[in-house]
């Protein structure tokens, strides 16, 4: 086996690993949420805008981020057809999202939870501009009709 082969082996089973602990937590009745002042409510989240653009690069940083924390749930197309966690969102049709499709309410679930199926990610992602870069890259999974416009990136504007 190649070195790469054995990273995405092992990867794939610590994914699958912890997969099964959420799923186990979620059929206990463990419910996921955060206290402190620092909890986004439903209206501040609707209000709160990106200060990162929706560009190439951002959506890149987002993909990396995605693969490395979100593909035991949600599948590494975001489909979210897993039988391990049978209550995960497609993130490929916000119609069916239950928390809100607005930057900010993304932003939200990802960093605080979302009901009692989703885990915050505050502590596994300390910086915000990495939460803002995965809402990004969700954002990117979505129908071309329904993306934000795409911005140059900073580095290439004039």
């Amino acid at each position: 086996m190649t070195r790469s082969n054995a990273f995405w082996s092992t990867v794939t089973v610590l994914g699958i690993g912890a997969a099964i602990l959420v799923s186990s937590a979620l059929s206990r009745g463990v419910e996921y949420y955060q206290t402190g002042s620092d909890r986004l409510t439903q209206d501040q989240a609707k209000e709160l805008r990106s200060p990162v653009r929706y560009s190439k690069q951002s959506i890149a940083r987002g993909r990396i981020t995605f693969s490395r924390n979100c593909t035991a749930c949600h599948g590494a197309d975001g489909k979210a057809q897993l039988d391990l966690v049978g209550n995960a969102t497609d993130l490929t049709d916000p119609k069916v999202w239950q928390s809100g499709t607005a930057e900010g309410q993304i932003f939200r679930s990802i960093r605080d939870g979302a009901g009692n199926g989703m885990a915050p990610f505050k502590t596994q992602l300390h910086e915000e501009r990495d939460i803002w870069d995965l809402v990004n890259f969700i954002r990117s999974l979505w129908p071309e009709s329904a993306r934000p416009k795409l911005k140059e990136d900073e580095a290439t504007k004039k």
